[in-house]
């Protein structure tokens, strides 16, 4: 764990007012880790994720005395968190939660998970990616098992860059460049897309850029959307939709869609599960596609923020605690869970376990991308993944104020920089309205 990320979460636990780190430290109390063969411990688990019920029907098929019952709820950012929240404060929440990364501190604020880590010893804490462990400890407590990891690549129509001898970028500059190339090529073709209406889109690429807008102090958040590497990028992105080099599209519409199947849109800056979405859209467009690293400010310096990634926490009120973290970790370090659910589903996620990724590479078709070896790129940008990001406590309100705030830059009736400054003002006054300290910059 880098040093100054490290100081913000252990900084969590004497910041009480800041972050309620104590108020469900359930878990260990267990008085029925296990069933038996004729009295099953049964574990009830909430998720989006597709693939989800292929899994539990693996673990059921092939354990006796803990049980799993599942049930399909929206997407988060469609109902599936509102629904989560309500049934925690109704008390009727289930044991086991698919939360991402970026919701996981919210939920741990509002007091509605345990800490988990007396069953998340050093031994098991090893076996997944360490970036991803930082991202599910909180002040110095383990609140959830990480599922997968989600950097950032780009990934690119090779038939049309080979055509008009681009080069696919490596640095933001050359990105640039081949974006104008791309638009004198094709007039009405755009290199990528900026996606107006997924403040996390642009989130990733601030953490990449080396941001930080959240910090735990002593006793006060930190909060800085204004700081020179997100300055950076604002002005970067504002100078390409200006110049109109990228598409402002919304994600996964049907403007967006059909322009990658009209070929108008020829490149996607997306996550590691993208690879398996973008093939889902497009399948007649199959070996016309490559992936590479996202580009970066160094060639040399590779990095990578995350867009989305799962984890799976209990939520408070569950009396099933270890048996709802052994089935956590089952799928998350077991062959057949991850078997299970990107045969399903066509997942192409990157597994939080390194010792998964071999089994993921095996499962995952890649003939859409002329069998490419993606999971060997997959594992190269998550281990770039900026150390350095903390989610705040409050990335409702920051993502609202942003989101409403993007959709104005791609009408001309904003600018990046501004989205910024709103962003920091809605996360400042949501937090001291919730009663939190907060410090900002001079």
């Amino acid at each position: 764990m880098s040093r100054s990320r490290s100081r913000s979460v252990q900084a969590l636990v004497g910041a009480a007012t800041a972050l309620v780190v104590v108020t469900a430290c359930g878990g260990a109390d267990d008085s029925r880790a296990r069933g038996t063969a004729d009295d099953p411990v049964t574990v009830s688990f909430w998720a989006w994720t597709k693939g989800s019920q292929e899994v539990v029907d693996a673990f059921n098929a092939t354990h006796d005395t803990i049980q799993v019952k599942f049930e399909e709820i929206p997407s988060g950012g469609l109902g599936g968190y509102p629904k989560i929240a309500n049934a925690v404060k109704a008390g009727i929440a289930p044991d086991l939660l698919s939360i991402e990364y970026p919701q996981l501190s919210a939920f741990v604020s509002q007091g509605s998970l345990q800490d988990i880590s007396p069953y998340l010893n050093e031994d098991i804490k090893k076996k997944f990616l360490p970036q991803t462990i930082e991202m599910t400890t909180l002040g110095g407590r383990n609140w959830a098992v990480p599922f997968d990891a989600a950097p950032q690549i780009f990934y690119y129509r090779k038939d049309f860059f080979a055509e008009h001898s681009i080069e696919p970028p490596a640095t933001w500059d050359d990105f640039r460049d081949a974006a104008e190339r791309v638009k004198k090529a094709a007039p009405r073709t755009r290199i990528a897309t900026f996606f107006p209406d997924d403040p996390t889109f642009f989130q990733a690429m601030v953490w990449q850029a080396g941001a930080q807008w959240f910090r735990a102090g002593t006793d006060a958040w930190r909060i800085d959307t204004t700081d020179p590497a997100s300055e950076r990028t604002a002005a970067y992105w504002q100078g390409l939709i200006d110049d109109r080099l990228v598409s402002t599209a919304s994600s996964f519409s049907p403007e967006w869609t059909g322009s990658l199947k009209q070929g108008t849109t020829v490149g996607y800056l997306g996550a590691s599960w993208g690879a398996g979405v973008l093939a889902g859209i497009v399948p007649e467009q199959k070996g016309k596609w490559a992936a590479v690293r996202l580009p970066s400010q160094e060639a040399s310096r590779p990095a990578s923020g995350m867009v989305g990634g799962s984890t799976f926490a209990v939520s408070k009120g569950s009396t099933r605690t270890a048996a709802a973290v052994e089935f956590a970790l089952w799928m998350a370090t077991h062959e057949d869970a991850i078997k299970a659910r990107i045969g399903a589903s066509t997942s192409s996620a990157l597994p939080a376990a390194p010792a998964m990724v071999p089994i993921a590479k095996r499962a995952f078709d890649t003939s859409f991308y002329g069998g490419q070896d993606l999971y060997g790129l997959f594992e190269e940008a998550g281990r770039s993944i900026g150390p350095q990001w903390v989610w705040g406590p409050s990335p409702g309100a920051t993502n609202s104020a942003l989101g409403d705030e993007l959709g104005e830059v791609v009408s001309g009736g904003s600018t990046l920089p501004r989205a910024l400054r709103k962003a920091h003002a809605a996360t400042v006054a949501d937090l001291r309205k919730r009663g939190l300290k907060v410090e900002e910059p001079s």
